[in-house]
């Protein structure tokens, strides 16, 4: 379901993980299923996107150098004008922190390693839950 306000009708989801080969794939993947991509390789880089890119979607790694994603997650939750904007959480620090964890700032979470597939459907379900 494109959102017809962005150029181009494409939906922007914000990559941000400091491994290079996740950054990577997700990135190419999302691009060929039609979303316009964005990539941050650390903490810092991914808030100045999202100030300055205004995401529909982050997926946001946690264990990140500079800025952890939760310090991320925390600031874009506390900008009124980013406070709206989806955060999915990729991460590897185990299943239940991240269920413990993730709703106070996130509003999905996704354990590493994940199928490609489980992705897609989050992302779906975030973007389909806020009417985008």
């Amino acid at each position: 379901m494109p959102d017809k306000s962005r150029p181009g009708g494409a939906q922007t989801i914000l990559v941000a993980d400091d491994d290079p080969q996740i950054l990577s794939l997700i990135s190419r993947q999302l691009g060929r299923l039609g979303y316009r991509v964005i990539e941050a390789a650390d903490g810092a880089e991914a808030l100045a996107s999202v100030r300055a890119h205004k995401p529909d979607l982050i997926l946001l790694d946690v264990l990140m150098p500079h800025l952890s994603g939760w310090e991320v997650a925390r600031a874009v939750r506390g900008d009124p004008e980013l406070k709206d904007t989806l955060i999915v959480v990729l991460t590897a620090i185990g299943h239940t922190v991240s269920e413990a964890t993730s709703p106070l700032f996130a509003d999905a979470h996704l354990d590493k390693p994940f199928e490609f597939a489980d992705l897609e459907r989050t992302i779906a379900a975030a973007l389909a839950a806020r009417g985008r």
